[in-house]
């Protein structure tokens, strides 16, 4: 297992939707690993691949108080989200050192091919339905960045950048 880099905000990998996960295999599984193992030297609550160059539909999601109960995901697609929101302050390695707050369903249920190679559905609340809407959205090509408007969108990115520059 390995940490990996993240992809600049601008690197166009992380606006193109990732392709879709064939079949689980060990080198699925490693990718995982190595996904859970980045995600937790963030330290953050969700991960997927394109973050990290690999554009395949893989996302991991731990928002365990304990940590340690990561969910692994292949193709995961969400199949009834809440009317009720929930604001959460969201951020991404992608964009190094800035947030903002998005509204997103305070539930979701989601279908998945899990670690074992099965459909799964599972439904997600609070944290853990904020986190997997964020890595689904990674994987159709779409940052927390994308929620805002243009403005506001260019104000974080051009903070971000500015961050970076001043190392």
């Amino acid at each position: 297992m390995s940490v990996r880099t993240f992809l600049p905000w601008r690197d166009r990998r992380l606006h193109m939707p990732a392709g879709p996960v064939e079949a689980v295999t060990e080198t699925v599984r490693m990718i995982w690993d190595d996904m859970i193992e980045t995600m937790e030297a963030m330290p953050g609550v969700g991960l997927a691949a394109p973050q990290i160059g690999i554009m395949l539909r893989l996302a991991v999601v731990d928002a365990s108080e304990r940590r340690g109960q990561a969910v692994r995901m292949a193709n995961p697609e969400i199949l009834h989200a809440s009317i009720q929101l929930r604001e959460h302050e969201e951020a991404s390695p992608n964009l190094p050192g800035v947030s903002a707050m998005i509204r997103r369903p305070r539930a979701v249920t989601v279908r998945f091919v899990n670690d074992m190679g099965e459909v799964e559905e599972r439904d997600f609340v609070g944290l853990w339905a904020t986190s997997v809407q964020h890595q689904i959205d990674h994987l159709n090509g779409r940052t927390y960045a994308d929620h805002l408007t243009p403005l506001k969108r260019r104000m974080l990115v051009a903070k971000s950048e500015k961050l970076a520059r001043r190392g």
